[in-house]
């Protein structure tokens, strides 16, 4: 998962567009795009439009639901769950114990529509909450169904009363790095992807690419977008650079041609077992970047 890209559930327009954007990952948006008077007829346009486009598209559908505390998750469910999403994104997840209540909604849900038990895969953003922030750790072990994490920056902003996410220069203020990182470091944990917030502001493409190069520096996989020409940025910036993937490949094969030894030599530097690690991950981003979604 490399980029993800938010649709409206509600805009049979946009929703087309999106669809077409390329991004590895198209997000069904029944959240914050979603007016609330718009959530019974969001719904209805979500399942048509992926009931008849999911078999011809090449990226993978989420839906991005209510959350737990509105009391509009089961609903969202009921109506998008028999149209075979690969997975749900959780909005305001504040611990591991979010992802085993919604995995659990799900293995009935599945059930109900014949489906197979824990195909659809769970997503949840962890940071638009006090509480979510400081349950970071809550993530690993919680579900099978978990693939990533990811965070969000605005709802946090309104649940601790922070007037801006970032300074002057635009960069994120400690509050906020502390949540970025966080989870980088809970993905890690978990063994899922770590996939950074959007960058709100679409016309600033040279802000958004330099941002992608620093998420993907830090640890990062992909990125969510809210906009289809942020698409081709991200994921050119997640996807492994020629040179990146023969150095790392050179790695791998240096310590299989040594027979797995705690540390080899190439060309007069020495890599141990850490850099063996990074480059087995980086030649499998890459073959993740090749295949079909």
């Amino acid at each position: 998962m490399r980029s993800l890209l938010f649709v409206p559930g509600d805009s049979e327009r946009k929703l087309e567009k999106g669809f077409a954007a390329g991004a590895d990952v198209v997000i069904v948006d029944l959240e914050d795009s979603v007016a609330a008077a718009n959530k019974v007829a969001a719904r209805a346009t979500a399942a048509d439009f992926i009931s008849s486009r999911s078999r011809r598209t090449g990226s993978v559908i989420y839906v991005r639901v209510n959350d737990l505390s509105t009391g509009l998750t089961d609903d969202d469910l009921a109506a998008l769950v028999p149209v075979k999403p690969d997975g749900i994104m959780l909005p305001k997840s504040n611990s591991g114990q979010d992802v085993q209540q919604l995995a659990a909604k799900l293995r009935v849900h599945e059930a109900e529509s014949g489906l197979p038990d824990g195909g659809v895969k769970i997503l949840p953003i962890i940071t638009e909450t006090a509480a979510g922030v400081l349950a970071a750790a809550s993530y690993a072990g919680a579900s099978a169904r978990l693939t990533g994490l990811t965070w969000g920056a605005e709802d946090l902003s309104a649940a601790i009363g922070a007037r801006a996410a970032r300074d002057g220069n635009g960069r994120y203020t400690d509050v906020f790095r502390l949540a970025r990182a966080m989870t980088i470091l809970a993905a890690g944990a978990a063994e899922v992807a770590a996939i950074d917030t959007v960058f709100p502001d679409f016309r600033d493409m040279a802000g958004f690419e330099a941002e992608c190069r620093e998420a993907e520096r830090d640890g990062f996989t992909g990125k969510m977008a809210i906009h289809p020409a942020q698409v081709p940025v991200i994921n050119a910036a997640f996807s492994p650079s020629a040179e990146a993937v023969e150095r790392s490949q050179a790695i791998v094969d240096a310590f299989a041609a040594a027979g797995n030894p705690g540390v080899v030599g190439i060309g007069g530097k020495m890599y141990d077992r850490p850099h063996l690690r990074l480059a087995e991950r980086l030649l499998a981003r890459a073959k993740a970047a090749k295949a079909p979604a």
